[in-house]
């Protein structure tokens, strides 16, 4: 069945009615007008009640779901080309079917150390996340011993199942990821010591069925319901590891558009890059990130594998991690990368995942099992149980103010480039620093497995001008050390669009713009050829394609191969 989203112009602004009206559509339902089909289609309406039920009395469509300012409609081919000719209607966009996309952790992005806090000059209390509530938006999450008293609400919004508890396995894997007791593994395993963040708390919002898939309307509908009840619960943080293809602009998406409420909410809003950074034999694939990834309002992030060890000489992007540009907007992401590959999380008991997959399997019995998955649905909530920590510090910290805090203190990795890990490798207690003493200049540098890590003092909030800016160099932007104050206290100050780069002599504004944007793809093609899209060759002769060519929607789980059959593993 094929899902589909319309959006409604609002009253003021309805288009005239004459007869060459046609609303812009999506590549998916260009596709799916073309096939002339008569099955029936569910339509995702955005517009009060009385917009609604006006447009589906125009078309004798049956509402088969109501959502705050918006339903969803049943509609066949020839259905769907007279809503694209109803002048009441701007847009139509596809209502996607989405998917899913420790020990070592903890210590390898510096969690431990903002756990256990510092003593001397300046002293830094130690933090857990306490008192800060992250909404997983997911598969659901089951009963589990590192998670007693954990979760402080439950809720199902799968079209037609109640039911809250995980029979997928994803989201209980999820929520030991930000904030699982590591007690419960004790004599268990040692490959599980707690999430980033053991001290917080969740709310359990299934969103996904048995098959880890879901629609986009349901998503959306979790996003404003974790919206709706930030006050009640406190909701602090939304983790979305889950996605699907990029069709249009993010401005029209209706994930993206979700999270841009809930960011403009107050809601940290963590989202996984996706797990389409190569073909099934193994090329890589440019602009993969998915929906809502692309939201500049998110905080995206792709998955690093650290080969099994705390320091990060070893540190790559994993092979199955999606790169940037956006498609459509060709905007830079994601934002950071976060340790993603072979994470040993907790295991819902009888679920599909461990029961089809069984060597997943690491430890346990009963409700205290431990299971390995791998992708960017991993590394997401590491960044979400890290907001978390940042959040109990801070409890006044805006959106804005997390991400540049987390941008800022990962440090950048020269071989993924910006499109493949953003800003950098995450060193969170750095990023704890610079919200305990304020962005100033010059950083604090971090230490790990006994490494200096260097930050990169970047950020960015990029709608699709940045790589162009930075190539006529126009894109960067040097903080001073009176600027970083100022931005810090009010990061509306920063320039959105631009390369932000605290201090005059910041190291990343010496390489040159083609490989600072893209690593090592830069070493075998040049600007146009990226910008453009045209067939890139490395230097063993594969080719690098491009998302919107090779990406496929038959993902039924986006972390998928790289579980399966990684060539990451060692």
């Amino acid at each position: 069945m094929t899902v589909l989203v319309l959006v409604l112009a609002s009253a003021l602004s309805l288009r005239g009615s004459g007869a060459q009206h046609h609303a812009h559509l999506s590549d998916d339902l260009v596709a799916h007008q073309a096939r002339h089909t008569a099955s029936r289609a569910r339509v995702f309406v955005h517009g009060s009640t009385a917009e609604v039920d006006a447009l589906a009395a125009r078309h004798h469509l049956v509402v088969v779901r109501r959502l705050d300012n918006a339903a969803v409609l049943s509609a066949n081919s020839s259905e769907l080309t007279e809503l694209a000719a109803d002048p009441a209607v701007d847009h139509l966009s596809e209502d996607a079917p989405v998917h899913v996309s420790m020990s070592v952790t903890n210590r390898a992005t510096a969690a431990d150390q903002v756990q256990a806090g510092t003593s001397g000059l300046p002293t830094l209390a130690g933090v857990t996340g306490q008192g800060v509530v992250v909404a997983v938006i997911d598969s659901g999450i089951s009963p589990h011993a590192a998670l007693k008293n954990k979760i402080v609400a439950n809720v199902s919004l799968v079209t037609g199942d109640p039911v809250v508890t995980d029979t997928f396995g994803h989201g209980t894997h999820v929520a030991g990821i930000i904030a699982g007791s590591g007690g419960a593994a004790f004599n268990v395993t040692s490959l599980y010591n707690g999430g980033i963040a053991p001290g917080a708390r969740l709310v359990n919002v299934r969103v996904l069925g048995a098959d880890g898939t879901g629609l986009t309307s349901d998503v959306v509908a979790g996003i404003d319901w974790a919206v709706a009840k930030r006050t009640l619960y406190n909701i602090r943080v939304i983790n979305l590891s889950l996605g699907h293809r990029v069709t249009e602009r993010a401005a029209t998406d209706p994930l993206c558009e979700a999270v841009e409420r809930a960011a403009q909410a107050g809601l940290v809003v963590v989202v996984s890059a996706g797990n389409d950074g190569k073909t099934p034999d193994g090329r890589p694939i440019l602009g993969g990130i998915t929906s809502p990834g692309n939201s500049p309002s998110a905080l995206t992030v792709g998955s690093l594998n650290t080969w099994g060890t705390v320091g990060h000489a070893d540190d790559t992007l994993a092979t199955y991690s999606s790169r940037g540009p956006t498609r459509f907007d060709h905007a830079v992401k994601p934002d950071v990368a976060a340790p993603g590959n072979k994470m040993v999380s907790l295991e819902a008991d009888g679920s599909s995942l461990p029961v089809t997959y069984p060597f997943l399997h690491q430890a346990g019995t009963g409700n205290n099992k431990y299971m390995q998955l791998s992708g960017t649905s991993m590394a997401a909530p590491t960044v979400s149980g890290a907001t978390a920590l940042l959040l109990q510090a801070a409890p006044g910290l805006s959106p804005a103010q997390v991400k540049l805090a987390i941008q800022s203190g990962a440090t950048y990795m020269a071989a993924a480039g910006l499109i493949g890990a953003g800003t950098g490798s995450v060193n969170f207690m750095i990023s704890r620093q610079i919200v305990a003493n304020g962005f100033t200049s010059p950083l604090p540098t971090g230490l790990v497995d006994g490494q200096k890590t260097i930050p990169s003092g970047a950020s960015f909030w990029d709608a699709g001008t940045l790589a162009d800016r930075l190539y006529d160099k126009d894109g960067y932007r040097f903080l001073s050390a009176s600027k970083m104050l100022a931005v810090w206290a009010n990061p509306s100050l920063l320039w959105f669009g631009d390369l932000n780069l605290a201090g005059l002599k910041n190291p990343l504004s010496f390489i040159d713009s083609c490989p600072l944007i893209w690593g090592q793809v830069s070493t075998y093609t040049d600007r146009n050829v990226i910008n453009w899209g045209d067939r890139l060759y490395d230097p063993l002769g594969q080719q690098i394609i491009w998302g919107s060519d090779q990406t496929t929607l038959d993902n039924q789980i986006i972390w998928g191969s790289s579980v399966l059959a990684s060539p990451d593993a060692r």
